[in-house]
Formats: C-alpha cells, structure tokens, sequence
C-alpha cells in the first residue's frame, strides 16, 4: 500500500485530464453505436446522482461505513470508463463494488448478505447465485488492474480543521460537500486534498444552514481573484474572525502562501457548483426506466 497519494497507483494510473475521460467515453460510444440508439440513457452527472443514491440504501442496510461508500463509488467511476455500461447489469455492479470496498476499507460484508439486501432492494435485478457476484467482482478488479487502494479527502479535512479554526458546522458542510464530489469526475481529475480545500471554501462561502450551492457561481471567481494580491504580502498578519466575509479572506490568504494548484481548486468549486445546478433536472424515476430497459432487453439480469 502506497504511504501517501503521490506514489500510490491512485495518482500514477487513475488521474487523467478532462480530454482524456471524454475521449474514452467517446471510444466505448463509438463501439456500440447501435445500442447507443436504441437505449439512450441519463447524462452523466444525473446517472451518478441515481448510483449515490442507491449505494447509499445498500450501505444503510448494512451499516457500511462512508469511506467504504466513497471507494465503492470511486470503483463504479473507474470501471465505466473502461466498460460501456449498456454491456452490463449496473445493478450488479454496484452492488459489487460495494462488497469489494468494504474487503478493501478493513469492514467486509458477508457475501450472501450483501446478495440478500441487493435482492431486497433490485429484486428483478439481482441473481439469487451468489457466484455470479463473485464473478462480477474479478471482472471489476480486472479492469481496475487490481489497483483498489483509494485515497480519500476527508482526512485532509480533518487536519486542516485547527489550522484555519474550522468550527464542526464548517467541517460538517465540507464532509457533505466532499461526499457530494463522488457524483462528478473529480476524483479521476484531481489530488483529494484539493477537493477538500475546495469543500472548505465553499463550506465558508456559504451561509450557516444553506444546504445548496445554487446561486454561488462567483464563489470560484472569487477564489481566483482574491488569492493572486495576498501572493505579494505573505507574511502579513491573518487572524480568522467570525465574519464570514473575512473567514473567507483569511483562508484565501493561507491558501495563498502555500503550493496548492489554485487553479486546480477554482476547476473544482466551478464542477461541484455545476452538480447542484444540474441537480434540479435529475429524475430517479428516469434514471430506472432507462436503465431497465437495456438491461432486460440485453439480458443482463440473468
């Protein structure tokens, strides 16, 4: 296991550019032009908001814990860049990758109850044989290569909580917000500890209470704005204040004096913004009908 992100296959196998990712889209497209037709299937950001959504009632049941949910959503990520998701059972699938991440988080599920409570939710879709989630497993670590070790933002987090007085009301929306990130591409685009800042910043942005990121465009505009003056003074006094114009301002300045990827984190705080704004068109009830229709027309529940 690599003791850090840097050197762990995380970083070195599973981080590409924004082209990259649409490009092997692209290619899976491509080689099933046919079914790309005939079973046309929710936008990207709107089929994780269904896959988050039913991970998450698995893992209640359960009582899997969030990092084993976060890996096991990253694993779901990863395997659908690589596999057209019209050629399988997704529900089979996440099902699968959450009995895998919870062997690889050290809080491993029985298989045939993880079988059981995946019947009980996706009885149409789940296969009574327990081998058959056995066989998907290989297959997802197949297409992983094995690399199953996943570095996670919270623990970022949770180091920076005394280093910018960080109160629990800050550190809860962040945690919310760092959870919220599984639903976009960020964790094959950026380090974790950039996602975390960005969770902060927008967690202090944001007013006590607020539970949604509408309306807070400017807030990554900001960001960029405010961080490039306070490079040419450093060593100038901040002390964080309960303002939140001026929490905001003190950590900006921390973030300045560092070697965090500014940019980096402005592209995540514009990528988690444009989740809430596609939120407002999700429809889970879409989402299954359209999922259902290829996977019974295929067969892919046998």
């Amino acid at each position: 296991m690599a003791a850090n992100f840097w050197s762990s296959t995380q970083k070195l196998y599973w981080q590409f550019s924004k082209a990259e990712i649409q490009e092997m889209r692209q290619q899976l497209e491509s080689d099933d032009s046919t079914g790309l037709q005939q079973y046309p299937i929710p936008e990207k950001r709107l089929l994780s908001i269904f896959f988050n959504q039913q991970l998450v009632k698995l893992g209640k049941r359960m009582s899997v814990r969030q990092q084993a949910l976060a890996t096991a959503q990253i694993y779901v990520r990863r395997f659908y860049i690589k596999v057209d998701l019209r050629d399988t059972n997704p529900y089979l699938i996440l099902a699968t990758a959450l009995y895998l991440a919870c062997k690889m988080e050290e809080s491993p599920q029985y298989i045939r109850v993880v079988v059981s409570e995946a019947r009980n939710m996706w009885p149409d879709f789940i296969p009574s044989d327990v081998s058959k989630l056995g066989e998907c497993e290989f297959i997802l670590i197949s297409e992983m290569n094995s690399q199953l070790i996943i570095h996670h933002p919270y623990r970022t987090l949770q180091q920076l909580q005394g280093r910018l007085s960080l109160s629990q009301d800050d550190i809860s929306l962040a945690w919310s917000i760092i959870n919220d990130h599984y639903l976009t591409d960020l964790p094959l685009l950026v380090a974790p500890h950039v996602v975390a800042i960005a969770a902060i910043f927008l967690a202090l942005a944001l007013k006590p209470g607020q539970v949604s990121l509408q309306g807070h465009a400017s807030t990554s505009a900001a960001l960029a704005s405010m961080a490039q003056p306070h490079k040419e003074n450093s060593q100038a006094k901040i002390n964080p204040t309960n303002s939140s114009q001026e929490r905001v301002e003190y950590f900006v300045k921390w973030l300045a004096e560092g070697e965090v990827d500014i940019q980096a984190v402005v592209d995540s705080t514009q990528e988690l913004i444009s989740l809430y704004d596609v939120w407002e068109q999700y429809s889970e009830k879409t989402c299954k009908e359209q999922i259902s229709r290829f996977v019974k027309a295929r067969g892919l529940d046998k």
